[in-house]
């Protein structure tokens, strides 16, 4: 799978590049924060690389995360103080890994790399989140996921694997917490909510029955949804429809109807995890 997923991460380094290319242009200058993310990209991309082909301990995985996120950590605008500094950590490192987690079907996480990717440019449109670095980042990985959909779309003739998985899944990452510490945090929550409840909920379940939550397993709601017999296709087409409900929603959060998009987005997940769970 390690081979395969290499033109993803092609297209997200070089997204990267032209990114940084047209900042030196502009200001003569190259964004430091880009490069330290980019490096983190490749470093992780490295690592993964490895582990598909040979396989690392959860350990070795989790240490070479720490790294990337604490080369990453210096790009992100506007953090103070060392608690908020480790809390951003940890939930970066946990998103890193629930990205990697909802990778199991064709097409699943290349369409939810893309539309939360086409959701950070709409917004970015409007000046949410709208720095050069950052729109440039969220261009990259949204032609990379849709570049790579067409062909990793069920039935899938390559497959993200590790290396593609975990660097753009660190990639929004960095995005989606820009976004967090700017004080958007409405649109960080709700654009990739459905990662988040279908991750989350999975792995409390498990840890609550002592179960090792770093092996694999097929508990998920989109396995659940496979296992009752909807196909790759008809479950990553439900998850695409409710993407775009979540980014109308935060359309809605940031005109002045927070709670109301919150707890539409809260809906909107509800209704797609009990659909998967019956495998409707």
């Amino acid at each position: 799978m390690g081979e395969a997923a290499w033109p993803v991460a092609v297209a997200v380094a070089t997204g990267l590049l032209a990114c940084m290319t047209t900042r030196v242009v502009r200001t003569g200058s190259a964004p430091s924060g880009i490069v330290g993310i980019a490096l983190g990209a490749v470093f992780l991309a490295v690592v993964s690389w490895i582990d598909d082909l040979h396989g690392l301990s959860p350990l070795a995985r989790l240490l070479a995360q720490v790294v990337a996120v604490t080369i990453g950590l210096s790009a992100l605008p506007e953090w103070h103080g060392l608690l908020r500094l480790a809390l951003i950590a940890l939930v970066w490192l946990w998103w890193i890994n629930l990205f990697n987690f909802m990778d199991g079907i064709d097409g699943l996480a290349a369409g939810e790399a893309a539309a939360i990717g086409a959701g950070l440019l709409l917004f970015a449109s409007v000046g949410v989140g709208a720095d050069l670095a950052s729109r440039g980042l969220a261009a990259a990985v949204t032609g990379a996921a849709l570049g790579f959909l067409v062909w990793n779309w069920s039935p899938a003739r390559v497959f993200l694997g590790d290396v593609g998985s975990v660097p753009l899944g660190y990639v929004l990452g960095f995005l989606l917490l820009g976004l967090t510490v700017r004080g958007d945090w409405r649109i960080a929550l709700i654009l990739p909510l459905y990662f988040l409840a279908d991750a989350t909920i999975t792995l409390t379940r498990r840890l609550l029955r002592g179960e090792r939550v770093w092996q694999a397993h097929r508990e998920h709601f989109y396995q659940q949804a496979v296992r009752r017999g909807l196909g790759h296709a008809a479950v990553v087409e439900r998850v695409i429809a409710a993407d775009l409900m979540l980014i109308g929603c935060g359309w809605a959060a940031e005109n002045g109807w927070s709670a109301t998009a919150l707890a539409a987005s809260a809906a909107t997940v509800a209704i797609l995890l009990t659909a998967l769970a019956r495998g409707s």
